[in-house]
Protein backbone atom coordinates (compact mmCIF):
# COMPACT_ATOMS: atom_id res chain seq x y z
CA UNK A 1 0.00 0.00 0.00
CA UNK A 2 1.13 3.20 -1.14
CA UNK A 3 1.89 5.66 1.76
CA UNK A 4 0.27 9.39 2.06
CA UNK A 5 2.17 12.56 3.41
CA UNK A 6 -0.88 13.06 5.97
CA UNK A 7 -1.60 8.54 6.72
CA UNK A 8 2.20 7.15 6.70
CA UNK A 9 3.05 5.60 10.34
CA UNK A 10 1.37 6.01 13.66
CA UNK A 11 3.46 9.44 14.21
CA UNK A 12 3.05 10.86 10.84
CA UNK A 13 6.46 10.61 9.39
CA UNK A 14 7.28 9.26 5.84
CA UNK A 15 9.85 6.74 4.68
CA UNK A 16 12.77 8.86 3.17
CA UNK A 17 12.06 7.45 -0.63
CA UNK A 18 8.62 8.66 0.16
CA UNK A 19 9.96 12.31 1.26
CA UNK A 20 11.66 12.10 -2.27
CA UNK A 21 9.15 10.94 -4.47
CA UNK A 22 6.61 13.89 -3.09
CA UNK A 23 9.20 16.63 -3.53
CA UNK A 24 9.54 15.46 -6.85
CA UNK A 25 5.88 15.49 -7.54
CA UNK A 26 5.75 18.48 -6.56
CA UNK A 27 8.88 19.99 -8.40
CA UNK A 28 7.16 18.21 -11.53
CA UNK A 29 4.01 20.66 -10.76
CA UNK A 30 5.89 23.69 -9.63
CA UNK A 31 7.59 23.26 -13.59
CA UNK A 32 4.52 22.96 -15.28
CA UNK A 33 2.90 26.19 -13.53
CA UNK A 34 6.00 28.36 -14.63
CA UNK A 35 5.89 27.13 -18.33
CA UNK A 36 2.19 27.89 -18.71
CA UNK A 37 3.08 31.34 -16.66
CA UNK A 38 5.92 31.72 -19.58
CA UNK A 39 3.42 31.12 -22.27
CA UNK A 40 1.04 34.09 -20.80
CA UNK A 41 4.18 35.92 -20.17
CA UNK A 42 5.56 35.68 -23.67
CA UNK A 43 2.39 36.71 -24.84
CA UNK A 44 1.69 40.05 -22.21
CA UNK A 45 5.12 40.56 -23.33
CA UNK A 46 4.03 43.86 -25.07
CA UNK A 47 2.34 45.77 -22.98
CA UNK A 48 5.18 45.12 -19.76
CA UNK A 49 7.95 45.74 -22.16
CA UNK A 50 6.16 49.53 -22.72
CA UNK A 51 5.40 50.01 -18.79
CA UNK A 52 9.31 48.70 -17.94
CA UNK A 53 11.08 51.57 -20.77
CA UNK A 54 8.75 54.33 -19.86
CA UNK A 55 10.80 55.18 -17.20
CA UNK A 56 13.70 56.01 -20.12
CA UNK A 57 11.50 57.62 -22.33
CA UNK A 58 10.34 59.95 -20.12
CA UNK A 59 14.00 61.15 -20.60
CA UNK A 60 15.37 63.38 -23.29
CA UNK A 61 18.27 61.49 -23.61
CA UNK A 62 16.40 58.82 -24.98
CA UNK A 63 15.73 60.47 -28.29
CA UNK A 64 19.47 61.38 -29.11
CA UNK A 65 19.71 58.79 -31.64
CA UNK A 66 16.70 59.35 -33.76
CA UNK A 67 14.00 61.47 -32.34
CA UNK A 68 12.38 58.94 -30.55
CA UNK A 69 12.70 56.25 -27.40
CA UNK A 70 15.10 53.96 -28.99
CA UNK A 71 17.17 51.12 -27.36
CA UNK A 72 19.97 49.24 -29.36
CA UNK A 73 20.28 45.14 -29.51
CA UNK A 74 23.58 43.90 -30.14
CA UNK A 75 23.16 41.08 -32.88
CA UNK A 76 19.99 39.16 -34.83
CA UNK A 77 19.15 37.14 -31.92
CA UNK A 78 19.02 39.86 -29.09
CA UNK A 79 15.58 40.79 -29.09
CA UNK A 80 14.46 36.66 -29.25
CA UNK A 81 16.23 36.09 -25.74
CA UNK A 82 14.99 39.13 -24.64
CA UNK A 83 11.55 38.08 -25.28
CA UNK A 84 12.09 34.73 -24.02
CA UNK A 85 13.93 36.52 -20.58
CA UNK A 86 11.08 38.41 -19.79
CA UNK A 87 8.83 35.72 -20.26
CA UNK A 88 10.32 33.13 -18.03
CA UNK A 89 10.30 36.63 -15.36
CA UNK A 90 6.81 37.06 -16.11
CA UNK A 91 5.66 33.22 -15.21
CA UNK A 92 7.29 33.46 -12.61
CA UNK A 93 5.92 36.30 -10.88
CA UNK A 94 2.39 34.76 -12.63
CA UNK A 95 2.87 31.52 -11.48
CA UNK A 96 4.08 32.65 -8.12
CA UNK A 97 0.52 31.44 -6.16
CA UNK A 98 1.11 27.98 -7.08
CA UNK A 99 4.76 26.76 -6.85
CA UNK A 100 4.62 28.81 -3.63
CA UNK A 101 1.62 26.62 -2.67
CA UNK A 102 3.43 23.37 -3.51
CA UNK A 103 6.61 24.53 -1.12
CA UNK A 104 4.42 25.13 1.20
CA UNK A 105 2.28 21.92 1.08
CA UNK A 106 5.98 20.19 1.35
CA UNK A 107 7.27 22.07 4.23
CA UNK A 108 3.89 22.57 5.97
CA UNK A 109 3.02 18.90 7.70
CA UNK A 110 6.50 19.07 9.72
CA UNK A 111 5.22 22.19 11.24
CA UNK A 112 3.68 22.70 15.00
CA UNK A 113 0.49 24.81 14.64
CA UNK A 114 2.36 27.80 16.33
CA UNK A 115 4.62 27.74 14.05
CA UNK A 116 2.19 27.33 10.51
CA UNK A 117 0.54 30.68 12.32
CA UNK A 118 3.84 32.64 12.28
CA UNK A 119 4.40 31.58 8.48
CA UNK A 120 1.21 32.50 7.52
CA UNK A 121 1.60 36.11 9.58
CA UNK A 122 5.10 36.31 7.49
CA UNK A 123 3.59 35.67 4.28
CA UNK A 124 1.02 38.21 4.35
CA UNK A 125 3.49 40.90 5.16
CA UNK A 126 6.51 40.24 2.98
CA UNK A 127 3.98 40.25 -0.22
CA UNK A 128 2.56 43.87 0.66
CA UNK A 129 6.55 45.10 1.58
CA UNK A 130 8.18 43.37 -1.37
CA UNK A 131 5.50 44.82 -3.92
CA UNK A 132 5.95 48.06 -1.90
CA UNK A 133 9.53 48.27 -2.40
CA UNK A 134 9.19 47.29 -6.21
CA UNK A 135 6.80 50.10 -6.76
CA UNK A 136 9.21 53.14 -5.33
CA UNK A 137 11.89 51.11 -6.94
CA UNK A 138 9.78 51.71 -10.65
CA UNK A 139 9.08 55.30 -9.54
CA UNK A 140 12.67 56.80 -8.64
CA UNK A 141 14.49 54.98 -11.82
CA UNK A 142 14.36 58.07 -14.21
CA UNK A 143 15.97 59.82 -11.46
CA UNK A 144 18.89 57.66 -11.32
CA UNK A 145 19.09 57.16 -15.48
CA UNK A 146 18.87 60.78 -15.35
CA UNK A 147 21.88 61.65 -13.39
CA UNK A 148 24.22 58.96 -14.90
CA UNK A 149 23.08 60.36 -18.42
CA UNK A 150 23.54 64.39 -17.23
CA UNK A 151 27.28 63.01 -17.44
CA UNK A 152 26.90 62.24 -21.51
CA UNK A 153 28.81 64.87 -23.27
CA UNK A 154 26.39 67.12 -25.80
CA UNK A 155 27.75 65.72 -28.99
CA UNK A 156 27.62 61.98 -27.39
CA UNK A 157 24.33 60.16 -28.09
CA UNK A 158 23.78 56.92 -25.71
CA UNK A 159 23.48 53.90 -27.23
CA UNK A 160 22.04 52.04 -23.90
CA UNK A 161 21.67 48.50 -25.62
CA UNK A 162 17.75 46.52 -24.30
CA UNK A 163 20.20 43.69 -22.33
CA UNK A 164 21.44 46.96 -20.16
CA UNK A 165 18.47 48.64 -19.32
CA UNK A 166 16.80 45.65 -18.87
CA UNK A 167 19.38 44.32 -16.07
CA UNK A 168 19.36 47.53 -14.61
CA UNK A 169 15.87 48.24 -14.18
CA UNK A 170 15.07 44.01 -12.69
CA UNK A 171 18.21 44.96 -10.25
CA UNK A 172 16.60 48.04 -9.21
CA UNK A 173 12.87 46.45 -8.39
CA UNK A 174 14.37 43.31 -6.88
CA UNK A 175 17.09 44.95 -4.42
CA UNK A 176 14.38 47.61 -3.43
CA UNK A 177 11.69 44.88 -2.97
CA UNK A 178 14.22 42.52 -0.93
CA UNK A 179 15.10 45.64 1.04
CA UNK A 180 12.13 46.18 2.74
CA UNK A 181 11.92 42.35 3.97
CA UNK A 182 15.11 43.16 6.16
CA UNK A 183 12.88 44.67 9.19
CA UNK A 184 10.30 41.77 8.37
CA UNK A 185 13.08 39.55 9.95
CA UNK A 186 13.89 41.79 12.53
CA UNK A 187 10.17 41.48 13.74
CA UNK A 188 10.52 37.92 13.39
CA UNK A 189 13.71 37.64 15.45
CA UNK A 190 12.41 39.06 18.24
CA UNK A 191 8.91 37.28 18.09
CA UNK A 192 11.23 34.01 18.48
CA UNK A 193 13.00 35.40 21.46
CA UNK A 194 16.26 35.59 19.05
CA UNK A 195 16.79 39.24 19.21
CA UNK A 196 15.59 41.83 22.07
CA UNK A 197 14.12 45.18 21.87
CA UNK A 198 17.07 46.23 24.11
CA UNK A 199 19.76 45.27 21.68
CA UNK A 200 17.94 46.32 18.33
CA UNK A 201 17.42 50.27 20.67
CA UNK A 202 21.57 49.90 21.44
CA UNK A 203 22.12 49.15 17.68
CA UNK A 204 20.23 51.97 16.03
CA UNK A 205 23.23 54.43 15.24
CA UNK A 206 25.22 51.08 13.51
CA UNK A 207 22.15 50.11 11.97
CA UNK A 208 21.10 53.67 10.33
CA UNK A 209 24.77 53.33 9.60
CA UNK A 210 24.86 50.08 7.96
CA UNK A 211 21.67 51.18 5.69
CA UNK A 212 23.09 54.07 4.26
CA UNK A 213 25.92 51.86 2.99
CA UNK A 214 24.28 48.94 1.78
CA UNK A 215 22.07 51.66 -0.12
CA UNK A 216 25.05 52.99 -1.25
CA UNK A 217 26.81 50.02 -2.81
CA UNK A 218 23.85 47.67 -3.59
CA UNK A 219 21.67 50.13 -5.57
CA UNK A 220 22.95 49.71 -9.20
CA UNK A 221 23.20 53.50 -10.46
CA UNK A 222 25.13 54.52 -6.90
CA UNK A 223 23.75 57.77 -6.89
CA UNK A 224 22.60 60.10 -3.86
CA UNK A 225 19.20 60.36 -4.57
CA UNK A 226 18.74 56.27 -5.45
CA UNK A 227 20.44 55.87 -2.35
CA UNK A 228 18.33 58.06 -0.38
CA UNK A 229 15.32 56.50 -2.07
CA UNK A 230 16.18 53.05 -0.90
CA UNK A 231 17.77 54.26 2.80
CA UNK A 232 14.98 56.59 4.25
CA UNK A 233 12.19 54.44 3.79
CA UNK A 234 13.98 51.48 4.96
CA UNK A 235 15.03 53.28 8.12
CA UNK A 236 11.32 54.00 8.43
CA UNK A 237 10.51 50.40 8.26
CA UNK A 238 13.47 49.46 10.90
CA UNK A 239 12.18 52.09 13.69
CA UNK A 240 8.38 50.53 13.30
CA UNK A 241 10.17 47.14 13.51
CA UNK A 242 11.85 48.60 16.89
CA UNK A 243 8.29 49.86 17.62
CA UNK A 244 6.47 46.05 17.29
CA UNK A 245 9.78 44.75 19.39
CA UNK A 246 9.34 46.65 22.25
CA UNK A 247 5.50 46.12 22.42
CA UNK A 248 6.03 42.04 22.36
CA UNK A 249 8.78 42.86 24.95
CA UNK A 250 6.55 44.50 26.94
CA UNK A 251 3.74 42.07 27.02
CA UNK A 252 6.25 39.18 27.66
CA UNK A 253 7.73 40.79 30.55
CA UNK A 254 3.76 41.51 32.12
CA UNK A 255 3.01 37.43 31.69
CA UNK A 256 4.20 35.94 35.00
CA UNK A 257 6.50 32.95 34.74
CA UNK A 258 4.59 29.52 35.36
CA UNK A 259 8.33 28.18 36.69
CA UNK A 260 9.48 31.06 38.83
CA UNK A 261 8.03 29.34 42.11
CA UNK A 262 9.10 25.47 41.58
CA UNK A 263 11.49 24.16 43.22
CA UNK A 264 14.29 22.68 41.93
CA UNK A 265 12.92 19.21 42.38
CA UNK A 266 9.65 19.50 41.38
CA UNK A 267 8.05 18.85 38.29
CA UNK A 268 7.25 21.42 35.43
CA UNK A 269 4.34 21.67 33.84
CA UNK A 270 3.17 20.16 30.96
CA UNK A 271 3.64 21.56 27.71
CA UNK A 272 0.23 21.95 26.31
CA UNK A 273 1.27 23.56 22.76
CA UNK A 274 3.75 20.21 22.32
CA UNK A 275 0.69 17.89 23.42
CA UNK A 276 -1.90 19.59 21.08
CA UNK A 277 0.95 19.14 18.37
CA UNK A 278 1.48 15.50 18.98
CA UNK A 279 -2.24 14.94 18.82
CA UNK A 280 -2.89 16.61 15.79
CA UNK A 281 -0.44 14.32 14.03
CA UNK A 282 -2.07 11.28 15.59
CA UNK A 283 -5.11 12.70 14.23
CA UNK A 284 -3.93 12.77 10.63
CA UNK A 285 -2.50 9.74 10.71
CA UNK A 286 -6.08 7.97 11.56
Amino acid sequence: MKLTRDAAAPDGRMPLMEHLRELRNRLIKAILALLVGAVIGWLLFGPVWDALKEPYCSLPASRDLNGRCSLVVNGPFSAFFLRLKMAFILGMVISSPFWLYQMWAFVAPGLYRKERRWTYTFMAAAIPLFFLGVVLAYITVDKGLALLLGFVPEDVAALITVDQYLGYVLAMLLIFGLTFELPLFVVMLNMIGVLTHDRIRRSRRLLVFGVFVFAAVATPSQDPFTMLALALPTIVLFEVAELLAFIHDRRQARRPDPYAELADDEASPLDLDAIDAELEKGDRAR
